[in-house]
């Protein structure tokens, strides 16, 4: 059973959709990546998966519970993480405290479950008493995943964790998302180095114009003319394959 299943998802700010008829998979333990062009609808898409959007039709299943509608702090609560692009943190609660806040429904196994989290981010557990501001961008997007680590999410959803870091933090990133989805997290990916994601993901989904293009093994869809794809000069494929 997928972790996470999304059919003929349609979302967005108006009465327009940015997003359309979105199918999309993702199992346990794997690495799901979304990339297309700007614009595409990829930050959109994550969004109304986690409620933040109320989808205009669909659904979105976590697990075979239908969480399609839900407030995202009800998605939280059935076991669905998310951690934006910006605003990812509580910049003046110390990490701990940032963590603390990230339990806020576990009812108990705090400490124990910070433990487990920290060990995973040994550049978290040096800084642990130091407030969330002063980190640099790659530790705030750390915690940012640390944080939404303790819930014990079945599906993470990452929006754009690498962007406008320096080289040095963009491997660590990938290297704990992979060791995420190694733990049997189903991680699902939007990034815009589109190198960077196909080297660290299981499957892709190319994204063109709020639509599905094309799905498969993130070592197949790395075979494609991407950029005459995301140029809009290939024919459209369909969401089924290259």
């Amino acid at each position: 059973m997928s972790a996470l299943t999304v059919r003929a998802l349609s979302a967005g700010y108006s009465r327009l959709p940015v997003v359309s008829d979105i199918d999309l998979d993702a199992q346990p333990g794997a690495v799901t990546a979304i990339v297309g062009p700007n614009g595409a609808g990829k930050s959109t898409l994550l969004k109304a998966v986690m409620g933040i959007l109320r989808p205009m039709s669909g659904s979105v299943l976590l697990g075979d519970r239908d969480v399609t509608g839900w407030e995202s702090h009800r998605v939280a609560r059935a076991g669905m993480g998310y951690v934006p692009q910006v605003g990812n943190v509580f910049p003046s609660m110390s990490v701990v405290e940032n963590l603390e806040m990230g339990a806020f429904t576990r009812k108990g196994g705090i400490k124990e479950r910070m433990n487990e989290v920290l060990a995973m981010f040994p550049d978290l557990q040096a800084a642990a008493r130091r407030p969330a501001g002063v980190l640099s961008g790659g530790q705030r997007n750390m915690l940012g995943m640390a944080r939404a680590l303790m819930l014990d999410p079945q599906v993470l959803l990452l929006d754009e964790p690498t962007a406008g870091l320096a080289p040095m933090y963009v491997g660590r990133i990938w290297d704990r998302v992979q060791a995420i989805a190694a733990s049997g997290t189903s991680v699902v990916v939007v990034e815009q180095n589109v190198d960077l994601a196909l080297d660290h993901a299981d499957w892709a989904y190319i994204l063109i114009a709020g639509r599905n293009f094309a799905q498969g093994p993130a070592d197949e869809i790395r075979r494609a003319d991407l950029a005459a794809i995301f140029l809009g000069q290939a024919p459209q494929q369909g969401a089924v394959g290259l």
